[in-house]
């Protein structure tokens, strides 16, 4: 299978870098705390000098929000989400050790991380435009429908497995106890977002293969380069409901 983002996103968005890490052979029974506080380490130094709106990684996706027809202080991208809770309760709660680490990164970095269990995934991945008959799964199980021409990560079957870019990903493609394969995504925005894009996925990678000893492949997308091909393996069905 491969992800990638549609020709008509890099138009409209020429600024945009992003970066895809596919990992397979995770577990849950591993300890990522060490990794997640130097992280939150990071993020802890950059909020105490300013909120995280100031950050030109959320400004640049606030304005990105507000070019989607979106009001930024509503719809927030998912690391502004995450620093806000992070500034208000000095923590985040723990979910599985892939998240945790991510969502940790995601924060030392000030740019969205996107998670998803590939096994949860129909054929190919991409970022595009909502024709808006999709289907999105909520974490409480509920069904919704994009809106036309919102930007979601859609799948061969429609299934709409993240809402209005990077503000909510699906339910239906949580990382769970029984995930072994996940695929990674970051996106960015901002003046230096490829340099930082570029050091966050190699972060990752060494995170990743210190803590479940593994390899991850990884690729950064461009316009010219936008697919990043994922090898997928068979693996025991996770098809559970939520």
């Amino acid at each position: 299978m491969y992800f990638q983002h549609s020709d008509s996103i890099w138009r409209d968005f020429p600024e945009l870098a992003a970066g895809a890490l596919h990992v397979d052979g995770i577990r849950c029974d591993v300890s990522v705390d060490d990794t997640v506080n130097r992280f939150q380490a990071i993020a802890g130094t950059a909020l105490a000098a300013r909120t995280e709106g100031e950050l030109a990684e959320i400004q640049a996706w606030r304005r990105t929000f507000s070019k989607m027809g979106l009001k930024p202080t509503q719809y927030r991208c998912a690391s502004e989400a995450l620093l806000r809770r992070f500034r208000k309760e000095c923590d985040l709660p723990s979910i599985h050790p892939l998240i945790d680490l991510c969502n940790a990164v995601s924060l030392a970095f000030a740019i969205p991380i996107a998670v998803f269990d590939l096994s949860r995934i129909s054929g190919d991945l991409e970022v595009t435009r909502a024709g808006g008959g999709e289907v999105y799964a909520t974490f409480s199980g509920e069904t919704e429908h994009p809106e036309p021409d919102e930007v979601i990560f859609r799948d061969a079957e429609g299934r709409a497995h993240a809402r209005r870019w990077t503000n909510r990903q699906s339910g239906h493609s949580a990382i769970r106890p029984q995930t072994t394969s996940a695929l990674i995504v970051s996106e960015a925005l901002h003046e230096t977002a490829a340099a930082d894009v570029a050091e966050l996925i190699a972060a990752l990678e060494e995170a990743i293969a210190a803590t479940w000893h593994l390899r991850p492949t990884s690729a950064l997308l461009s316009r010219s380069a936008p697919r990043f091909a994922i090898a997928v393996h068979e693996h025991a069905d996770h098809t559970e409901s939520l």
